[in-house]
């Protein structure tokens, strides 16, 4: 018998090497044939190496526009017919609402290959009523007759509220983390400067790098020197990021430093006592935060969904209202001035990541998922002999 054959659909090639990658090695190792489609930008030759066919694909996780999106929209049809995988893994809500539909037109509703749509976080997509209920109605249609992996239990009710089948939703939590490489790291030692914080991810708005910023201002006027370490690249490709040259003044000020894109985050853990994520919409589950904590680093994080799956309240970190810079600013404060909490609670962060956010536990989890759906999608009889 041939190998089953498993296709991921994601916007970046980026984003499949840093949220994917060990699912898939876990995929090709139980037996998958796995073809990747992205954009193909950086990371085009590291997925080959895996052994992982790569098909290219003209758009962005944002902005293609309508022209655009039709473009991709038929490219992805295409690539269906070509490909005829036994399973489709649609990862990121992009992916699964243009995978959705690709799917139904290249193969028809009944024909079609079994499809996984992990949705990553509905953050604020879903908060105003109307948005909400297109974006249910569009995921129903979409998704509603395969498996849809949800990162929190939020998103899962969340799912729920939209008429989703509950037998059909699976809560696996995180894109999992490598906690020999993200090795606990050292409290850095004490500097002149004081206790450093960093916040590490995409340079968005929403991801709160503003708040951020306004919290040191304040401490550092009332006389607390703490300096903040922004790790991550300004995102081109949406509207919601910071441009360089804003990012660039940021890290003129004093007690701000903006690193730009940086290859190993543990570099940063070694500088920075806190991680912050003052996020201002809901998470899947922050990787930026489990990488943090596997370093054994104390977390402050807005309490958002995502957010609330990482950081448990006083053990592990502190959770602070979104959008609350006074509440960012006193939640700095108290760790930085208090040394043996940030090393308490940097060490039960590290224990709960090894014991509940390992990659392999996560990829355990979503080979079970693809075997079933194998299971379901030959016995429909899909593919002819």
């Amino acid at each position: 018998m041939a190998e089953p054959t498993l296709l991921f659909l994601v916007t970046e090639d980026w984003y499949f090497c840093s949220h994917r990658l060990p699912v898939a090695r876990a995929a090709r190792d139980a037996g998958f044939a796995v073809t990747v489609a992205a954009r193909v930008r950086e990371h085009g030759d590291q997925i080959r190496a895996e052994g992982f066919a790569l098909r290219p694909l003209r758009w962005k996780r944002s902005g293609d526009g309508i022209l655009g999106g039709l473009r991709a929209l038929a490219e992805i049809v295409r690539l269906y017919r070509h490909e005829r995988p036994d399973i489709l893994y649609h990862v990121a809500l992009k992916p699964v609402l243009f995978g959705g539909i690709a799917a139904w037109l290249a193969f028809g509703p009944r024909a079609a290959p079994a499809v996984l749509s992990a949705v990553m976080g509905l953050g604020t997509s879903a908060s105003a009523l109307w948005r909400r209920w297109a974006l249910g109605r569009a995921l129903r249609f979409v998704a509603g007759r395969g498996t849809v992996i949800v990162q929190n239990p939020e998103d899962g009710a969340a799912l729920a509220r939209f008429g989703f089948d509950p037998a059909r939703v699976a809560l696996i939590r995180g894109s999992g983390v490598d906690t020999g490489h993200f090795a606990p790291l050292p409290e850095p030692p004490d500097e002149p400067a004081g206790c450093t914080v960093a916040l590490v991810g995409r340079m968005l708005r929403s991801k709160g790098v503003l708040d951020a910023a306004a919290a040191i201002r304040a401490l550092r006027t009332e006389g607390l020197a703490v300096d903040l370490v922004l790790a991550g690249a300004a995102d081109r490709d949406s509207r919601d990021s910071l441009s360089e040259e804003e990012l660039a003044a940021l890290g003129r000020e004093s007690g701000i430093e903006w690193l730009g894109h940086v290859g190993d985050v543990r570099e940063v853990w070694r500088r920075a006592a806190i991680a912050l994520l003052p996020s201002s919409y809901g998470e899947g589950v922050p990787k930026s935060l489990l990488e943090a904590a596997s370093c054994a680093r104390p977390i402050i994080a807005s309490d958002m969904p995502g957010c609330r799956e990482v950081v448990v309240q006083g053990k592990t970190g502190l959770l602070v209202p979104a959008r609350d810079v006074a509440a960012l600013a006193r939640a700095i404060a108290t760790l930085a001035r208090d040394r043996e909490l940030r090393r308490r609670m940097g060490k039960a962060g590290r224990a709960r990541i090894v014991a509940e956010f390992g990659e392999e536990a996560v990829a355990e989890q979503t080979v079970a998922l693809l075997r079933s759906a194998l299971g379901v999608g030959r016995s429909q009889g899909r593919r002819p002999a």
